[in-house]
């Protein structure tokens, strides 16, 4: 008997989604043709009842028609009450918050599963590390979905993927057997840190990429930064822990191409504002939404430097959002103004350290584990 088939999910599992963004309702679409009763709790009682009644969501997915066995309240307990899957998606700086709120409120021994895709300023945990710590509970109850996902997309049924990790596999399992119907798919793997860091890192080159876009430069430029940006996203993931075959997979490189090319982006978009002129508050001001790029720069690049990883492309990102880098200075500054001489194209081929003796022993247990059979993403 495998694995999943040992991963038992009710018939009409009852699952509960916190937040009633774009994001949050999307994946509450998808668990819903996924064959799952759903409650969403939405902080506005205007926009629970939106919800409930009209099974529309106006804000921030208009023009879409929700799901019958999809209901919402702004009664967080009532939302709670006889859960058997919780789903998080609240903006990750106030996520802390909310958690202390509903702490007592989530039932025991059931899946919590992170949408998130931040990192927390002051602490530099990752999400699923912010669950673990409020709510005090076992890491092997604690998933985190990410991949390709732009919600509207998604919302208007168009197929797509996502991987679900867990350091608990049975626990990713049973999450994606939930998060799976005709137009979505749920790959597992249990390196939970190379997903969450793939979710956050490729916001920060999304906003490189819309910022180049804005001052007017072309594809060269923005495949160039997709490439190098993904060398940053997998030199930081894996310096952290996480598997490099994680960042070319759906967590990473899947979620880098999606966010980084397209308009409905709230990081791309942020992005191509500043690229335009706009200042950093006239962005955020704009934004109807979260743009969670902008809010995990600072510690992002903190967690970067502890490391000893460079991130040239993310710390010219944090001039620009500063103020002390013009926005059409960001591409010719990564690829000119660098006088050391001839740079290795990937970590393994730099002429010299610079800490990256710990990259290369991480990607050399990566590729032993795959060698010998282990399974993987």
């Amino acid at each position: 008997m495998s694995r999943a088939s040992r991963a038992v999910v009710p018939p009409r599992p009852r699952v509960t989604v916190l937040g009633a963004g774009s994001w949050g309702t999307t994946f509450s679409k998808v668990l819903a043709d996924g064959g799952a009763d759903v409650t969403v709790w939405a902080r506005r009682p205007e926009l629970a009842k939106e919800i409930r009644e009209a099974k529309r969501n106006s804000d921030y997915l208009p023009g879409v028609n929700l799901p019958p066995t999809i209901t919402a309240t702004s009664d967080v307990g009532r939302a709670l009450a006889d859960a058997q899957f919780v789903f998080v998606s609240i903006p990750s700086q106030s996520l802390r918050g909310n958690l202390v709120e509903l702490k007592t409120l989530i039932p025991e021994g059931i899946p919590i599963t992170s949408l998130m895709k931040g990192v927390e300023k002051g602490t530099g945990l990752r999400m699923s590390e912010v669950l673990e710590s409020v709510l005090e509970i076992d890491p092997d109850r604690i998933a985190v979905a990410s991949g390709p996902n732009l919600a509207l997309e998604i919302a208007k049924e168009q197929p797509t993927a996502a991987v679900v990790s867990s350091a608990s596999l049975e626990t990713a399992e049973r999450v994606a057997m939930v998060a799976t119907n005709r137009y979505f798919r749920s790959f597992v793997n249990t390196d939970v840190i190379g997903t969450e860091f793939g979710g956050v890192l490729k916001n920060l080159i999304a906003v490189a990429i819309g910022i180049v876009d804005g001052v007017g430069y072309g594809e060269n430029t923005k495949a160039s930064i997709i490439t190098r940006g993904l060398v940053e996203m997998t030199d930081f993931a894996v310096a952290y822990g996480g598997h490099p075959e994680t960042l070319s997979g759906l967590a990473g490189l899947g979620d880098l191409i999606a966010t980084s090319g397209s308009s409905l982006s709230r990081n791309n978009t942020a992005g191509r504002l500043l690229g335009q002129g706009y200042s950093f508050a006239d962005v955020v001001k704009s934004m109807q939404q979260t743009a969670e790029g902008l809010a995990s720069v600072a510690p992002v690049l903190t967690l970067a430097e502890a490391k000893g990883v460079d991130m040239p492309i993310c710390r010219q990102v944090s001039q620009v959002l500063a103020g002390t880098l013009d926005p059409r200075d960001i591409a010719p500054h990564l690829t000119t103004d660098d006088d050391s001489g001839p740079q290795g194209e990937r970590t393994l081929d730099a002429k010299q350290d610079h800490g990256g003796g710990a990259v290369r022993r991480a990607l050399q247990r990566a590729l032993d584990q795959l060698r010998h059979g282990r399974r993987g993403a």
